[in-house]
């Protein structure tokens, strides 16, 4: 049995909560909230909800039909750590508040009628996500862009390109490029702000399996949550980037999770394991290839047939891009490997166990809305287990030993946004079954992310092009 409205009552009460904080997501994937005093929230809230106006949410109502209900759903109950006055936080589901059905666009309603799609066929009764959320940890960050001029400045004492810098005194021990996994202290000088930011997640009932800096100069770190079923994590993402936010904020320092913020070393990727369960089994253990069954092979199949479209979610930022650039270590070839790091499906080796038999989408990235890339993931791989997509043979040879002819058969993912949004424009029907994802979810992404984000950087002069044209 889970939370009740009543439970949670109970707990304010029984707390002395002040306050409780009602969170929900907007459609691009920031989480947005607002406050009442803790003698507001009664028991018929968790059935009336609360009314606000959905016309100011990005991607959301047209101002006509602006009126909507945020449900807060008791299971996602924490106390939030970063308020002075003791504070409950409830992740909310949007209703229509005339017909009392979830709002299409509400990116949790899509996770949640995915995992219902998951049920319905038979396949499974649970699908477990388990992403690896990398980001940036600086110390300023400055950024602006006017008709005269642009430019954006991020910087971190740990920055090796500030070794020649006068820091009164400048101790060294900054890590080299592609060269910050994983020296101990004191050259890495976030370990204990990372465990910092470990111990608020745990206290709001995050499950951590380590942290680590990452490969990049500058801050780059990773923290690696258990798995969970794909509603519950991606809640839980957002609960951890919240309080990598926050954290990072109140020891006076910022955090970022923009895919590609330092030019010329490692960008960051949110590796997302996968695997589905029925009636407490594992389905994608088996004795093919890499120690899959041929369920775990059509998932991947589905998956690499749809991974073009699926990058629209998944990557879906034009920053994206700047980290998913053939020749590097990035995950850009469409194909499967159990070792193979540049290919975009990885079969992890690291336990016999069939309990850990997962598979690994390598091209995500921490920009994402999770609520919609896990849904989206976990359908394209549905309509490989249906359609027994043949995911081919893996790519178990050096990439970089690969001749032209070779490497010009294995498909790759797209090279911009808008490419990945003609990619989605062009292959969505498998989003469609069970009314999981709907044409004018499909619509509103790719207009808002068209209009919003891909147009808007496309007409930037770029610094760059001074530096390449202007004596031309």
């Amino acid at each position: 049995m889970g939370m009740t409205g009543k439970d949670v009552v109970q707990f304010m009460k029984e707390n002395d909560v002040k306050s409780v904080d009602f969170k929900f997501m907007d459609f691009p994937g920031l989480w947005q909230h607002v406050t009442f005093p803790a003698a507001h929230i009664t028991e018929e809230v968790f059935e009336e909800g609360h009314g606000f106006d959905g016309s100011s949410i990005r991607g959301w109502q047209p101002i006509h039909a602006s009126d909507m209900l945020l449900m807060p759903d008791p299971n996602t109950m924490v106390v939030d750590p970063f308020y002075d006055r003791k504070t409950i936080s409830l992740i909310c589901n949007i209703e229509d508040p005339i017909t009392r059905e979830g709002y299409s666009r509400d990116p949790r309603y899509v996770a949640r009628k995915a995992e219902a799609y998951l049920k319905s066929t038979g396949i499974g009764d649970v699908i477990y996500m388990g992403p690896e959320a990398e980001f940036f940890i600086f110390d300023d960050v400055r950024y602006s862009t006017q008709p005269g001029h642009s430019f954006f400045y991020v910087d971190s004492k740990e920055a090796q390109w500030n070794t020649g810098r006068e820091e009164n005194p400048n101790l060294a021990y900054k890590p080299r490029y592609k060269e910050g996994y994983f020296p101990v202290p004191p050259t890495d000088a976030l370990a204990n702000l990372r465990n910092e930011m470990v111990q608020v997640m745990e206290e709001c009932g995050i499950n951590v399996e380590c942290q680590h800096h990452e490969v990049a100069t500058a801050g780059q770190a990773e923290i690696d949550m258990r798995f969970a079923p794909l509603v519950e994590m991606a809640d839980k993402l957002n609960l951890f980037k919240y309080v990598v936010k926050n954290v990072a904020k109140r020891n006076g320092k910022t955090a970022t999770f923009m895919p590609k913020p330092v030019l010329n070393d490692n960008g960051s990727g949110m590796h997302t394991h996968q695997s589905i369960w029925k009636d407490g089994k594992p389905l994608f253990a088996g004795d093919g290839y890499g120690g899959m069954s041929e369920m775990g092979l059509h998932y991947i199949g589905g998956i690499l047939k749809h991974s073009r479209a699926l990058a629209a979610f998944a990557a879906p930022t034009t920053n994206s891009y700047k980290r998913l650039v053939p020749g590097f270590e990035a995950p850009v070839n469409l194909a499967y490997s159990s070792r193979n790091r540049s290919a975009a499906v990885r079969i992890p080796m690291y336990s016999p166990s069939p309990k850990a038999k997962r598979i690994e989408l390598r091209f995500p990235d921490p920009s994402c809305n999770p609520y919609l890339a896990f849904s989206a993931m976990a359908m394209a791989g549905i309509d490989g287990i249906q359609n027994k997509i043949d995911p081919g043979e893996p790519l178990d040879k050096d990439i970089y030993g690969l001749s032209p002819e070779e490497l010009s058969e294995i498909p790759s993912l797209p090279g911009s946004l808008e490419e990945a949004l003609d990619a989605l424009e062009e292959d969505h029907e498998f989003l469609l079954k069970g009314d999981v994802f709907t044409e004018d979810v499909i619509e509103t992404w790719l207009d808002y992310k068209m209009n919003s984000e891909a147009t808007k950087v496309h007409m930037a002069p770029h610094p760059i092009e001074f530096e390449l044209y202007y004596d031309i």
